[in-house]
């Protein structure tokens, strides 16, 4: 007898959830998850900043948010936001605007000739270290007492975790209508989302932002039309889940924002 084969979004959705971060405590989950990373294991800022070990910006505020959990221990696994434009400001720069400034392809962007009112910039995406180690490791990077034990099937099920935040954060763009999308990406990610199927076109050359990284631009549509078969079915199972009463669009943002 054979066994069905269980497709990706089965075996990924079997092992981890997507959530909208809609509430303090999950936005302090997220934040918590981008202090190890950011701070304590890539040194892009300085953990003093963040006595409360929380690394948080300006942007948070005006972002919609969303968490990776790990079903079995309840951990937060990975974290997006997605950055949109103020309506009541529509000039407001952008992260990517404001920090980068001087590596953006100005050419190509206004060559776009985007409405403001509907960009955003998903950013902050990042995977727990503890998610990330290799087969066999015994620890975390930080000692034994915050170690998470994967099954062979879970780790397996792991490298999608920041694919699903990613996707995440898509369908914040699709249901708010924030459909042309800059990301501040390091050099691996653009190649691993056009694997699948995710074309994303340069907005900027590479720059020391966090790491290297450069500007990249898609439109929500075509990141949709475009999604391998796999990729979409999973893409429909977070969509599902951050959104279960529909296809609904022009979602206010606030009611999806953890101070709403």
């Amino acid at each position: 007898m054979t066994t069905q084969h269980k497709s990706i979004a089965d075996e990924f959705h079997k092992y981890f959830q997507v959530m909208l971060a809609n509430s303090e405590h999950l936005l302090n989950e997220a934040c918590e998850v981008r202090f190890r990373v950011y701070c304590e294991e890539f040194k892009y800022e300085d953990p003093a900043r963040f006595p409360d070990r929380r690394e948080c910006d300006e942007y948070d505020d005006q972002s919609v948010h969303c968490v990776v959990i790990h079903r079995a221990s309840g951990v937060t696994a990975g974290c997006v936001r997605m950055v949109p434009t103020l309506r009541e400001d529509p000039a407001a720069l952008l992260p990517f605007e404001k920090y980068c400034a001087e590596s953006l392809d100005r050419d190509f962007i206004d060559s776009l000739r985007l409405d403001r009112a509907t960009m955003c910039e998903i950013s902050r995406l990042a995977v727990d270290g503890r998610f990330r180690r290799r087969p066999g490791e015994q620890s975390s990077r930080y000692g034994d007492s915050d170690g998470i034990n994967l099954s062979a099937d879970e780790q397996r099920t792991a490298p999608f975790i920041a694919i699903s935040a990613y996707l995440a954060a898509t369908a914040v763009t699709d249901m708010t209508g924030r459909t042309n999308v800059f990301a501040m990406m390091e050099p691996f990610l653009p190649r691993l989302l056009k694997r699948s199927g995710l074309h994303f076109s340069r907005a900027g050359e590479d720059i020391d932002y966090h790491g290297k990284r450069g500007a990249y631009f898609i439109k929500t549509e075509a990141a949709l039309a475009s999604m391998r078969p796999d990729l979409r079915e999973l893409y429909e199972c977070v969509h599902g889940e951050l959104f279960p009463n529909g296809p609904a669009r022009d979602i206010e943002l606030a009611a999806l924002r953890a101070h709403a």
